[in-house]
């Protein structure tokens, strides 16, 4: 079928709107019409090409939308359905079998190569050449995608299926972290350096926990506002103030539980000089290849925990309906934070995003 589609042509140029030919869903495939779909820091890694991607690819995945047609062999969901798309997983390695889906030994070719396991693509432009698509199994900066039976999830009744994207991904990143790995209790204190759509969704997870003493981080001052409206009880802003000596005053000591969204290595140092003894901080930033990290030994010694945290340690099937029925219940409001915009306005999304001029941007076809 015809579709229109956001294509990165080569690495360190803007997307460009294309009309591609998209293949019918195989045997396990799911074709679904997009509401909306999130603008992710990953997206923009792959635009710039510090990921290693094949071009011309569409990339996208924190899709959301409803079901349009179905493989031979799907069960899982039919027409008509409302899903929110994820990452994709094997299903068949320890880890996936062992419930850690995130850390899937295959998740690297499944999601990145930008083609099917057997190594075609179900995208071509319209002179018949081939376009690389699948990515994350989506490629969802388009008015259709097609999807594996595995990384589709169903969310019945959804309250309002476009705002739903970011729960693929980023959200589940931010909110998982907490609910999966963290796990602050009631008593607790949570640094968040880096409240962007990740870091906010973790401010609101640690809330919805009953989390009170919440300590913003970052250097846009609509952001730490947005974070303290969503459950922050304080906001620093590191553009002008000594991060560490806050932190260490604000927790009285140091921080329970920390997070580092930023992918910087100097504010991963931060986040675990600021921990408690003991204290466990996770880290879901993605780097530059080759980032190393400074860390005082001694102090690591006294119970202090660094913990690498992908796709919030979650089962999407789990945690997605989960994030669904917080959001319907209004304890986790995803339209806080969400700016929408037409697809084909990506570039300008994707400026306004990395300016801080915008939170989480929604692109919809």
């Amino acid at each position: 079928m015809d579709i229109q589609a956001a294509v990165l042509r080569e690495p360190h140029k803007p997307f460009s709107i294309e009309a591609l030919d998209l293949e019918d869903p195989g045997p396990h495939e799911v074709r679904v019409k997009i509401a909306a779909t999130g603008l992710c820091h990953t997206d923009l890694v792959v635009r710039d090409g510090l990921m290693p991607a094949p071009y011309p690819i569409v990339v996208g995945h924190e899709g959301a939308g409803t079901v349009a047609a179905v493989g031979a062999h799907v069960t899982k969901v039919k027409p008509g359905d409302t899903v929110v798309l994820s990452y994709l997983s094997c299903g068949t390695c320890r880890c996936c079998v062992s419930g850690q889906s995130s850390y899937c030994v295959n998740i690297l070719p499944l999601n990145f190569s930008g083609q099917r396991p057997d190594g075609t693509t179900p995208l071509r432009d319209k002179t018949g050449a081939r376009v690389h698509g699948m990515f994350f199994s989506q490629s969802s900066f388009a008015t259709y995608a097609l999807a594996s039976e595995r990384n589709v999830v169903p969310v019945p009744d959804a309250p309002d299926i476009a705002q739903l994207g970011p729960l693929g991904c980023g959200l589940l990143t931010g909110a998982g972290a907490v609910f999966n790995v963290l796990k602050p209790g009631p008593g607790a204190n949570m640094v968040v350096y880096g409240v962007g759509g990740v870091g906010l969704s973790a401010i609101m997870a640690a809330r919805s926990l009953g989390v009170t003493n919440i300590i913003a981080v970052d250097r846009h001052s609509n952001r730490l506002e947005k974070a303290l409206e969503l459950g922050a009880a304080h906001a620093i802003d590191a553009s002008t103030t000594d991060v560490l000596e806050a932190v260490l005053k604000l927790t009285k000591g140091g921080a329970d539980t920390a997070l580092e969204t930023t992918g910087v290595p100097a504010v991963l140092r931060t986040a675990v000089d600021g921990l408690a003894m003991p204290g466990t901080v996770g880290f879901v930033g993605v780097a530059a290849p080759g980032a190393e990290v400074k860390l005082d030994m001694p102090s690591l010694m006294f119970g202090r925990r660094i913990i690498g945290i992908v796709e919030g340690d979650a089962v999407p099937d789990i945690l997605i309906p989960h994030l669904v029925d917080l959001y319907r219940d209004g304890r986790f409001p995803i339209d806080a934070i969400t700016t929408t915009y037409p697809l084909d306005a990506i570039n300008q999304a994707a400026h306004d995003s990395e300016t801080g001029k915008v939170i989480k941007p929604l692109l919809q076809p």
